[in-house]
């Protein structure tokens, strides 16, 4: 895209952050063939071109030819847009989708003024919460406060959240988990039996506070399976809401404090149990691509990522399981599906546990709505997502549902809270880990 400055310019020239390619050789590479629009959880629910894969594509064309001005219309197609890439997995050209909005938005991000409440909400989110632990403590701690005080029954009880217009996106807060993991960092946890891997554990930012005991879960399932855990001290967060929100520079910093953390001693593979995070730290070469010697790590810790179902299932679980009865079902996470492209193995998983009666989920790769914070900022437009996932859901008959992203853990809860029929919502590991312990 041509990025244009306040004045309303599009002279200026602009490419992939981090690459030469200029993003004209990705988007022209659409066919106009429209095969992804049946794919676009946007336009399967507003009927909008322009709020498809292939308008959206149209739309950077004209910026970058000076025909339409970088300005509120255009970034509000952008901003709509889940960035859940199934339209990857649909297109028959390959053209690249997830890298063109990305670049996109780190274009409105570089070169349009929102208002200033957004401007300093995001500041806060981006650039002090997400990478400071003591203030994701503090918040933890805060969230932990109002929910175990009885305030937050309070308040959903009262009506007022409704009053305020706050009810449907406080449904989506995440639970506190004292202790929260940032204690496990810096420690190492020994294979259970003979070793067969050295591995190192990403742990997030917000996950170590939310998602502690799916962590240890997956410390647990490791360990149990012959891998001698390492969990890095100095690494923080991976950065992909930051190259969601088109905030590259920043994504680039953190990407070389996880470098630092996770290249420091060597280890058969670095493993993730956060579809969104995993899908960032596997294109940490392509966000420090031309970086020099950044650019060289950052290819060698790719190399070694490993999404936690992905790594499993390669290795072969070895550890006996116990019976779990349920009738289950698994909803793909964009980012794990599409991004990573990672579909058999989470399935695999499932059904080895014993006890598991499978049932394929209808359309399991359309997104739930959650993507990193789109249920907060398009909160309508996410519910509707939402809604007809657990319909479908429902009608598996399923009282166990699965998936591999924290993100939708959240948003498929809130789910059934609102639409379900009392299923249990649970990270695939989580299953894991109940049918070790059911041992």
């Amino acid at each position: 895209m041509r990025a244009p400055a306040n004045t309303g310019d599009t002279s200026a020239a602009s490419g992939f952050s981090g690459s030469d390619r200029p993003l004209w050789e990705v988007y022209s590479k659409c066919i106009h063939c429209g095969l992804c629009l049946n794919h676009c959880p946007t336009y399967r629910e507003l009927g909008v071109e322009m709020d498809s894969p292939r308008g959206r594509i149209y739309q950077m064309a004209l910026v970058d030819e000076g025909r339409l001005a970088l300005a509120e219309r255009f970034v509000q197609h952008i901003d709509l847009c889940l960035d859940c890439r199934a339209c990857e997995t649909a297109c028959p050209a390959g053209v690249l989708y997830g890298k063109l909005v990305e670049a996109a938005r780190a274009q409105i991000e570089q070169h349009y003024r929102r208002p200033l409440v957004a401007r300093m909400a995001r500041r806060v989110f981006y650039d002090c919460l997400l990478v400071s632990p003591p203030l994701l403590k503090l918040a933890g701690r805060l969230l932990w406060l109002y929910q175990a005080s009885g305030a937050q029954k309070m308040a959903r009880r009262s009506g007022l959240l409704r009053v305020l217009g706050l009810a449907r996106i406080e449904a989506l807060a995440p639970e506190s988990q004292p202790p929260f993991f940032f204690s496990q960092l810096g420690k190492t946890y020994p294979a259970v039996g003979e070793r067969r891997y050295r591995v190192a554990f990403f742990a997030g930012c917000i996950a170590n506070v939310s998602f502690a005991r799916l962590n240890e879960a997956s410390v647990r399932v490791l360990a149990a399976n012959g891998c001698e855990v390492v969990i890095p001290a100095s690494q923080g967060c991976c950065g992909a809401l930051h190259v969601h929100a088109g905030r590259r520079e920043e994504a680039r910093r953190l990407a070389r404090r996880n470098l630092d953390a996770f290249l420091a001693e060597p280890f058969d593979a670095i493993i993730n149990n956060a579809a969104g995070c995993g899908s960032t730290l596997k294109e940490y070469g392509e966000l420090l691509d031309g970086d020099g010697r950044d650019a060289e790590r950052a290819r060698l810790f790719v190399s070694r990522m490993k999404d936690i179902t992905e790594f499993l299932a390669e290795i072969g679980l070895v550890q006996r399981l116990g019976a779990v009865a349920a009738r289950a079902t698994y909803q793909d996470s964009c980012h794990l599906g599409h991004a990573q492209r990672v579909r058999a193995a989470p399935r695999e998983l499932i059904r080895s546990v014993p006890g598991i009666e499978f049932q394929e989920l209808p359309l399991a790769d359309i997104c739930c709505g959650s993507a990193g914070i789109y249920n907060v900022v398009h909160n309508e437009l996410s519910m509707s997502l939402l809604k007809k996932k657990m319909e479908a859901i429902s009608a598996t008959g399923a009282g166990l549902v699965l998936t591999a992203n924290p993100g939708c853990l959240l948003q498929l809860r809130a789910g059934v809270a609102q639409w379900g029929n009392g299923q249990r919502v649970l990270h695939v590991v989580e299953l894991l880990d109940e049918s070790l312990r059911a041992m």
